[in-house]
């Protein structure tokens, strides 16, 4: 599955406060709880949920459940909520550019046309598709499925949308019709896993993606 490397604009922005360091350094050695947090720092409960949940929203600490008494079954309570530092590596990029999910897509894309024989571009559109899937499943519409791969989705008045930015704006550039065709694919993907019913077309023009998102109606 291809993951998105988080911008390293909202990391740093998460970091800037101090308690929110500490968290992070704390979360880098092992799975922390909000109680473990809280003692750490001596900061209320409450306090030490928002920050981690905060680092967490940040891609800068992964979440996890576990019930910690070490019992199962009825009685055991609620599994505790942890939070450990990811490994991922950081972005930053402005405009946002996300060049490691389109290097991710098109090495998947020659190991499929290696192993089944089939052209390359098609195996590139079923990636393209794939990637776009995984990435859309995590996220609750398409829009905000949109924005987290920073295509800076504009809602033109008609339910259309009109991606103001390209994340692999590089590339596209000088492998045009490669790139956009993988871009239409994973705008498709990320349509279908959630569940929005407007379709992804190639719409080229200047100064913004090649790929308009339309409604039936359009």
């Amino acid at each position: 599955m291809s993951a998105l490397v988080p911008q390293g604009a909202g990391a740093m922005a998460a970091l800037a406060d101090p308690v929110r360091r500490e968290l992070y350094r704390l979360a880098a050695d092992h799975a922390i709880g909000r109680d473990e947090a809280a003692e750490a720092l001596g900061i209320p409960r409450t306090t030490a949920a928002f920050h981690l949940d905060r680092l967490a929203d940040a891609g800068l600490l992964a979440v996890s459940y576990e019930r910690r008494s070490g019992r199962t079954g009825p009685g055991a309570g609620r599994p505790a909520k942890l939070y450990l530092a990811t490994q991922t590596e950081l972005a930053l990029t402005v405009p946002e550019r996300h060049y490691e999910l389109v290097g991710d897509v098109l090495a998947a894309a020659a190991d499929r046309a290696d192993a089944h024989g089939v052209p390359i571009r098609d195996a590139l559109a079923a990636e393209a598709f794939a990637a776009g899937s995984a990435i859309g499943a995590t996220r609750p519409d398409l829009e905000s499925a949109l924005t987290a791969c920073g295509y800076e989705p504009r809602d033109v008045g008609t339910g259309d949308l009109v991606l103001e930015n390209c994340p692999f704006h590089a590339l596209a550039s000088r492998h045009t019709s490669l790139i956009c065709g993988a871009n239409v694919e994973l705008v498709g993907g990320l349509a279908a896993a959630t569940g929005d019913e407007r379709t992804a077309v190639l719409a080229p023009a200047a100064g913004r993606c090649c790929v308009e998102v339309r409604s039936a109606s359009s």
